[in-house]
């Protein structure tokens, strides 16, 4: 799972946040099985909320399961443990995503945002620079 979030932060690098709306991004998820498409579509969701509301965040990384990994029941995803990246310094947040049944859409979402994750511990979650 880990190896598929690499993926989609370096798609989302390149193109921008606003690319998670875009057809290509869609074709993409439709590639990947249920489980995974539901938490990239979660994170995606992440990045763009935190980036959009009025805070001084503006995450171009994101990982829901950085630091615990989250549950999933049916089209609903929970979380304690995601981390983001804003400004080089890596967050944790906490989140409740549902989606669509094919797991593409982003229907509801709430999050909160955590403390700092101090750098001593980036290596531990497998967060980088």
């Amino acid at each position: 799972m880990r190896l598929v979030g690499l993926v989609l932060a370096t798609v989302l690098m390149f193109c921008g946040t606003a690319f998670a709306r875009d057809s290509s991004f869609e074709r993409m998820l439709r590639r990947l099985d249920p489980e995974t498409r539901l938490e990239q579509v979660c994170g995606a969701e992440a990045m763009r909320r935190i980036d959009k509301d009025k805070n001084r965040y503006h995450p171009d990384r994101a990982d829901v399961g950085a630091v615990s990994e989250p549950e999933a029941k049916n089209d609903v995803m929970r979380g304690s443990g995601g981390a983001f990246r804003s400004g080089g310094r890596w967050y944790r947040f906490s989140f409740t995503c549902r989606t669509s049944p094919d797991r593409l859409k982003v229907l509801d979402f709430k999050y909160a945002i955590g403390a700092q994750i101090p750098e001593k511990e980036w290596d531990t979650y497998g967060l980088w620079k």
